[in-house]
């Protein structure tokens, strides 16, 4: 595996990389990584002839009071995890390298980027999709990977491929995994590492309370009794304030009061501590 932390350099190891049409996947990353990951590594592996993973904790997408300075930042493991799994190419650039002096351009994806985690956290996705576009013009890939366990961020990055045409050779296609979770359900995320052992016990709720939202939606419940008794059992468990526990289309994320024909989604934002925690999953159209 060749590690880069230039562009030259990185344009130097993807042209090896490109010849008799071999294809390339990308899979971006901050860093922290655990399993999770790896399961997107995995995955790219198995349907593109390379695969380039990106470490890089962009500054763009933390807010004033969030955790960038505590974020974990480990890259020697992690360069021996993506090695391991047969990653060719780790491009991992330092903000200077992202963001040179005069940096002055910023990517906005209206509707899918303004409630759940954008209301909560403005200016987020902006900074999630300004990196993200670098990242594709940066590698090219043919294809990219992104859990599904960020389902907001995976539908603001589907709909600014879709606004800004980018097909072959930028993205042509971007690939949803599944979330992997812990034994227990909890949705792996390098932020579980902050839970303190009762918090972490508690946090296992969360999972158990969605299955139960759910089923009860998939019943015929109405969203707003059906999240009303989610958030009671959260709060009853030990988690501190939920940010949003919402059933939303799964394509626009626009709330839905009853499940319809449509693919839907529930999706939980809460915190724990000093800790938030976000989770979705999927819930069938009604027969």
């Amino acid at each position: 595996m060749q590690t880069v932390n230039t562009l030259r350099m990185l344009r130097t190891a993807l042209a090896q990389l490109r010849v008799e049409n071999a294809t390339i996947a990308l899979v971006p990353t901050m860093g922290a990584l655990h399993e999770g990951h790896l399961t997107l590594v995995r995955r790219a592996r198995s349907e593109a002839d390379h695969v380039v993973a990106s470490i890089f904790v962009n500054p763009k997408q933390f807010g004033p009071n969030e955790d960038l300075d505590a974020y974990p930042r480990r890259l020697a493991a992690d360069a021996a995890m993506l090695e391991a799994e047969g990653v060719a190419v780790l491009w991992a650039p330092d903000a200077a390298a992202m963001y040179p002096d005069g940096f002055a351009t910023n990517v906005s994806v209206a509707g899918v980027s303004d409630g759940l985690c954008g209301a909560a956290r403005p200016g987020h996705f902006d900074g999630v999709a300004t990196v993200v576009l670098k990242l594709f013009n940066q590698v090219a890939p043919d294809m990219a990977f992104f859990g599904e366990k960020d389902f907001q961020q995976l539908a603001v990055i589907r709909a600014m491929a879709r606004d800004l045409d980018l097909t072959r050779p930028h993205v042509d296609a971007i690939i949803g995994v599944p979330t992997v979770r812990e034994a227990d359900g909890l949705a792996m995320s390098s932020r579980n590492r902050y839970l303190s052992p009762e918090q972490r016990a508690a946090a296992a709720v969360l999972p158990r309370a969605m299955q139960t939202a759910a089923a009860a939606i998939a019943g015929g419940t109405g969203a707003a009794e059906a999240m009303g008794a989610l958030e009671t059992e959260l709060i009853a468990a030990g988690f501190t304030s939920i940010d949003y526990a919402t059933l939303a289309d799964a394509a626009s994320l626009a709330p839905l009061e009853v499940l319809g024909a449509a693919p839907a989604r529930l999706l939980v934002a809460a915190r724990i501590g000093g800790t938030r925690l976000i989770d979705n999953i999927a819930i069938n159209p009604a027969a």
